[in-house]
């Protein structure tokens, strides 16, 4: 896999080295936005730059801090103003219907907060969580202000490692990049036992018909 993204991964640098910190804030607008740029890449780049001395600390983890979350609040639009209107069009093919939106919209209304907050610091999942706070109509105000906190760890811990790691800051890409396949393994795991319970439970429906 890592071989398979080895060209992103070298575009990203190349903006990265072009651009310095305002590369930082644009990628991360479009990291959070659920376009597959690499955060840990940016941030742990972001933090070399304040080693070379091209940056600060600070102006690195507000550049990655604030393109976070106006990445997320635009992908949140996209799923408010969109999604629904997507999940009734094409909802049918992946078995989405308002049912399932009723229940998203519970979820984020008990949890959202803590959801949003956590999931920032996890890999892949980060990118994608606006999208279905977006749909449930999570209280945009909380959205942000969660996304702002739970941002702030992730981004500076990974500009804090780049810059104590210094011209060695690759090598922690690919400690943290090997964390990304135990998330995707969970999530695959998730949605293989979704997928057999909702089998059982039309196996169980058809029977008692």
């Amino acid at each position: 896999m890592e071989a398979a993204l080895e060209p992103l991964f070298s575009a990203t640098l190349d903006l990265l080295t072009w651009g310095g910190v305002w590369s930082v804030f644009a990628l991360m607008i479009v990291e959070s936005c659920c376009i597959p740029a690499p955060s840990e890449l940016i941030m742990l780049f972001a933090g070399y730059l304040v080693y070379s001395g091209d940056a600060t600390m600070l102006q690195v983890v507000a550049a990655g801090v604030i393109g976070n979350v106006i990445g997320s609040v635009l992908c949140w639009l996209i799923g408010a103003y969109g999604g629904r209107s997507f999940i009734d069009r094409h909802g049918k093919w992946v078995r989405l219907n308002h049912h399932h939106v009723t229940i998203a919209e519970r979820f984020f209304d008990r949890w959202g907060m803590a959801t949003v907050f956590f999931t920032r610091n996890l890999p892949i999942i980060r990118t994608f969580i606006s999208l279905p706070a977006g749909i449930a109509r999570m209280s945009l105000g909380r959205f942000t202000l969660f996304t702002f906190l739970g941002c702030i760890p992730w981004v500076w811990a990974l500009a804090y490692v780049g810059y104590r790691m210094g011209p060695n800051w690759e090598h922690a890409r690919h400690v943290l990049h090997n964390g990304d396949y135990v998330v995707v393994g969970a999530i695959v795991l998730g949605a293989a036992y979704l997928l057999l319970k909702h089998v059982r439970r039309r196996r169980a429906a058809v029977a008692e018909a």
